[in-house]
């Protein structure tokens, strides 16, 4: 006989107690299904708030996930807040899974994160345009890569605010990072120059086309870089290390934060000096030594046996990237210049990029279920490799300042 219905995830956030919840990977054969329901039975007496499981790198555990989902609230009842993910399934499948988990008595799912997306890609996009606008050519490279240690700084600092805040409850660092998201708008807001429209519509930029931009040798090849730098550094690296590091390491969980952190640190201590570097030799170079560099270590990272070879190409990886990613909004700046809007030409390099990153982890975890992440991660070193060729036969932005573009040849 089924468990009666537990209390609601939000009744029991608002209780006056500490909270306790568990996470669980999810199980990549139905022997580890069996060991996750022996886990969850022995973890039950403690009384967890929820628990929940997630999906594998793009779905890929999904029939797997369903019945440990299932199980779980169906025959211990406890709270299990569901992981649903809409890659690779039908609008069909995915409301028949909905209702699967509604009739088990799951009445918690993990959803709307896309949302706060819209958002971030607005304001990413409106950034960059801004650093193309306002920062002279000389010293582009270096305004870039202050843009991003901040955004960098940013991505450390949340997260160690949010845990030490934990304590409130789970509401309450949502609504902090709201607020804080809030202020920084005011600020925006506050600190741009008011703008006078009848003027502004005067003084417009005359906008540089997509097609003109990508018969630029320069831009092809940045928007490569981008693809395959979104591909290893945002999205593998965050997706797929931490289910790599579970699966090799004793206390994979730690191992990969770490991993997260060095890879950051790495990254912070280079762009110190990676935007100057490119102002003075160029964005060409930086970027090829950086995918470079990232070739190697996520190659080496899949190779990883010990927590301690993992931190040190994690250090180096981290590093690699802190050379890349100036260098090539830097370049995007140069090809569009300041005498020109570039409104559709940085959009769809920030596509690129988060193409790259989606695409990445989904494809890079079929592959690490079907063949091993030593597979996997070497196959990332080859996505930098095109990288590599791209530049190879790219113009370097930066080089060319005052001159017009080189141009492909077109056909009649």
């Amino acid at each position: 006989m089924s468990q009666p219905e537990p209390e609601t995830i939000p009744a029991r956030l608002r209780a006056d107690h500490v909270s306790v919840s568990f996470e669980f990977f999810p199980p990549k054969t139905r022997d580890q299904s069996f060991r996750l329901w022996e886990t969850a039975r022995a973890l039950a007496p403690l009384g967890p708030d929820f628990l929940s499981v997630t999906y594998g790198a793009g779905g890929t555990t999904r029939q797997l996930t369903h019945e440990a989902v299932t199980a779980l609230a169906t025959h211990y009842g406890l709270n299990v807040a569901a992981h649903l993910t809409c890659v690779g399934a039908s609008c069909g499948e995915v409301d028949d899974v909905a209702r699967q988990y509604w009739d088990a008595g799951v009445r918690h799912i993990v959803a709307l994160r896309a949302l706060a997306g819209i958002g971030s890609t607005m304001f990413t996009v409106s950034a960059m345009g801004l650093i193309v606008r306002m920062s002279p050519p000389t010293i582009r490279g270096k305004c870039s890569a202050t843009y991003a240690t901040a955004f960098l700084l940013g991505n450390v600092a949340g997260p160690v605010l949010g845990a030490s805040l934990s304590f409130l409850g789970f509401r309450w660092p949502f609504f902090i990072y709201g607020v804080g998201v809030a202020l920084a708008a005011f600020v925006v807001w506050w600190q741009m120059p008011r703008v006078n429209h009848k003027q502004a519509s005067k003084d417009k930029l005359p906008p540089m086309r997509l097609q003109e931009a990508w018969g630029d040798t320069a831009y092809r090849a940045v928007l490569t870089s981008n693809f395959a730098h979104g591909w290893i550094n945002m999205g593998v690296r965050v997706s797929v290390l931490p289910l790599f590091a579970a699966s090799i390491f004793h206390n994979g969980a730690a191992a990969s934060g770490l991993a997260l952190a060095v890879f950051a640190a790495g990254n912070a201590i280079v762009l110190q000096f990676s935007g100057k570097w490119s102002d003075i030799h160029g964005r060409k170079p930086l970027i090829l030594i950086g995918l470079v560099g990232s070739a190697i270590f996520m190659v080496l990272m899949g190779m990883a046996t010990s927590v301690w070879f993992l931190l040190l190409v994690s250090a180096f990886a981290g590093a690699s990237s802190g050379l890349i990613n100036p260098s090539q909004q830097a370049a995007v700046g140069d090809i569009v210049g300041n005498d020109r809007s570039g409104g559709k030409v940085l959009s769809t390099f920030q596509m690129a990029g988060d193409f790259g990153q989606i695409l990445g982890p989904m494809l890079i975890g079929l592959l690490a279920d079907a063949s091993g992440f030593p597979l996997a991660f070497t196959v990332c070193g080859a996505i930098a490799f095109i990288g590599i060729i791209a530049w190879a036969f790219g113009r370097d932005p930066h080089a060319g300042v005052g001159n017009k573009p080189k141009r492909v040849p077109q056909g009649k």
